[in-house]
This record gives C-alpha cells, structure tokens and sequence, in this order.
C-alpha cells in the first residue's frame, strides 16, 4: 500500500488570546476527512522556539539549538502544509515567520496551502507567506482560504463568537478547491523528491 501523503495544518499565532485555534480546527476537520490523507496540527506553541539566532540558515550548516533541531525533525516528516495566518499589520504574526527561518531544507520542494483571517480575510499575510515559501523553494498553491468581513465577525468572539459551520458554507468552494490543488502538487512533489533521492543513492 502507497504512503499517505503527510500534512502539517500550523497554527501561525501563540497568542493567548488567538483565535486562530477556531479556523485552525475547522480547516484541520476537513483536510482530514478527505480520503488519502494523514493530517496533524502543529501548534507553534509546543515547540518554543527560540529567535532565529544561528550562525547561518541550516541549508548551510547544522543548527545548534536543540529546539531548532527538534522543529526541524518534525518538519521533515511532513510532505506539505496547510498554514492558519492572521493578518498583523499587512503581513504574517512573528512567531510564524520565526518558525519559518528555523528550517530550510525541510520546507524544500514540498506545497504549501494558506488559511488567512482578519478584516480583508488576511489577503496581505497570505501574499507575503506565499513570497516567503518561494524563498524557502516551496510550492505556493494558487487557491487560498479567506475567512473575511461579515463572515469573520459571525464566528469571532469580538463578534457573534458562533460555529464555523455558520460560514462554512461560503468557505467550502474554496477549501475544495485549495484541497484539490494542494493533492495535485503533493503527488507531484512526492514523486519528484523520491525521483532525486534514487538517483543520488
């Protein structure tokens, strides 16, 4: 039997306050409801990373903080990701980005689908994340989950507070269709990635 592609839904804020734990679960619900997928949440919080404060990017040399280390291992047994961002202050909260520059080589070659909250549904955190991924040479998917206006306000709590399911059914199009793109390039980028590590045995 063929391994199931692997799929890290991050939640991109440590906030005790967040509310990214909302949209984060919901989208985790859903990816892993879809047939031939393993998913698994990635809390920024259970890993305490520290500043990015190595000698140099680990596509150059190892990282000496064990926490570092430690992020890095978990990431590499991920085939994609699905990233939960907010929008602070046009562009990604800074423990997401920090989390980023703690890896290099596990993000490499590998799709990456965003989730974006906040007033314009967290488009400008989205557009830098996508950017970032291309420096990481990852994959930045197209399609993109926007939960925005109206909507946002239904299901935060500054706002009505209610379920997901409330909005779900604006957000599901898009969700398919991100959920569809993403599948296309992890079969993709799994065959290319086993392709090279043939031919470099």
């Amino acid at each position: 039997m063929e391994k199931k592609p692997r799929i890290a839904v991050i939640i991109g804020s440590t906030r005790p306050t967040r509310f990214a734990e909302k949209p984060t679960q919901w989208v985790y619900e859903k990816a892993a409801a879809r047939n031939g997928w393993e998913v698994e949440i990635l809390d920024l919080r259970d890993f305490d990373l520290p500043f990015f404060a190595e000698m140099a990017s680990n596509l150059w040399m190892p990282s000496e903080d064990p926490k570092a280390v430690a992020w890095q291992e978990k990431l590499a047994t991920f085939d994609g990701f699905i990233f939960v961002t907010a929008e602070y202050n046009r562009s990604i909260p800074a423990v997401l980005k920090n989390a980023l520059d703690q890896a290099y080589k596990e993000w490499n070659r590998k799709p990456m689908a965003i989730v974006g909250y906040g007033a314009t549904g967290g488009a400008r955190a989205v557009e830098h994340l996508r950017t970032i991924g291309i420096e990481l040479q990852m994959v930045p998917l197209r399609s993109a989950v926007h939960l925005q206006g109206a909507d946002f306000m239904k299901v935060h709590p500054m706002g009505e507070d209610g379920p997901m399911a409330d909005v779900e059914d604006h957000l599901l199009p898009g969700t398919q269709a991100m959920f569809d793109e993403l599948d296309w390039w992890l079969n993709a980028t799994i065959g290319a990635r086993e392709t090279d590590l043939q031919s470099a045995a």
